[in-house]
């Protein structure tokens, strides 16, 4: 059975909770860390733990492994303390807010032989898991474009750290744009150069971007696009994958849990539509804590990993470099 510290009971640390919950037979829950400890019992008290603190050092000792879900400025010096102290860690994302900070991280854990993965749950929805072995399996012909859209509106307290660029270490698309870049690299591959436009026009909250546009040219000649926004108000396509392949159109339709073909019949007027696949909602968190459990018992290395993760940094931070200038990002060779 593994020990886990849950550190954070914020809107990540709940989602880890409930998938935490649904995992008790693997792994068990030895405290609940939250610099309000008020919420922290509360957390601890669903999770059948009797162990609560505001501070993770009072209870390193007690554990095997850690998820962390804290704001993004805290990643860099809690997930430092862990591996140093060996834990195996599953850092919410992004990784850290500087290059520096994550290659830190990384070069740690594997110094210390230590499980070190990025929660990018998305990359573990059943739809987008699907979705991912049609297109790697070539099964409606080549990619030509993959587009990706993600409606939500997001606003904090006054003054909260997920409004600031030193705090959240960026805009919209590095704190949560990032799951979406992972995605585009890790299906469409080596990305060649690209563009990104982000402005705060609708979301005044925010320092950074609020709403962005990003475009990438990868090596095979496809294009990816992303647009984020945390100032919707109201929305049609909600979250939302277009697969635009030779041989037809798969749409995954993440919150509602369906995947559909898309295709245009010669002999008919009309288009065809088929359902491939439907799921049920809020697996991708339990997914993901699985596949953490799994990589720590087999000695295996996660599919979002300290080096694989940070390539999709590298892109965001090259195309924030390149907005500032108002030229095209030379995103090659990014890779760790």
């Amino acid at each position: 059975m593994l020990n886990i510290v849950l550190i954070g009971c914020g809107g990540m640390g709940n989602a880890h909770r409930q998938a935490l919950h649904l995992l008790k037979d693997r792994a068990r829950v030895v405290a609940v860390i939250d610099r309000d400890l008020d919420r922290a019992r509360k957390v601890a008290e669903t999770l059948g733990c009797d162990r609560t603190a505001c501070d993770y050092h009072e209870v390193m000792e007690t554990t095997d492994a850690a998820i962390v879900a804290v704001p993004h400025h805290l990643h860099h010096p809690i997930g430092m303390d862990l591996l140093r102290a060996g834990k195996h860690v599953l850092m919410e994302k992004p990784m850290a807010n500087t290059e520096a900070q994550c290659l830190d991280l990384i070069h740690e854990a594997e110094k210390r032989e230590a499980t070190f993965m990025v929660a990018y749950c998305m990359r573990f929805h059943p739809v987008v898991v699907q979705m991912e072995q049609l297109i790697k399996r070539q099964s409606y012909g080549d990619v030509f474009q993959l587009s990706i859209w993600t409606e939500q509106h997001t606003q904090r307290e006054p003054g909260s750290w997920m409004h600031r660029k030193d705090t959240l270490g960026g805009g919209q698309l590095f704190s949560h744009g990032c799951h979406y870049i992972d995605i585009l690299l890790h299906w469409m591959g080596e990305p060649v150069e690209g563009t990104h436009i982000g402005s705060n026009f609708g979301t005044p909250w925010m320092e950074g971007e609020g709403t962005s546009n990003v475009s990438i040219k990868f090596a095979n000649g496809a294009l990816g696009y992303h647009f984020g926004t945390w100032g919707a108000q109201g929305t049609r396509l909600k979250y939302s994958f277009h697969a635009h392949c030779t041989d037809g159109m798969l749409e995954g339709q993440i919150s509602q849990g369906r995947l559909i073909l898309h295709r245009d019949a010669a002999e008919e007027a009309t288009g065809r539509e088929q359902l491939l696949f439907e799921a049920e909602p809020g697996k991708h968190v339990h997914n993901e804590l699985i596949h953490f459990v799994e990589c720590i018992e087999n000695r295996t290395h996660p599919i979002t990993d300290g080096r694989h993760s940070l390539q999709s940094l590298r892109v965001i931070w090259k195309l924030y470099e390149a907005e500032q200038h108002g030229v095209v990002a030379d995103l090659r060779g990014l890779g760790l």
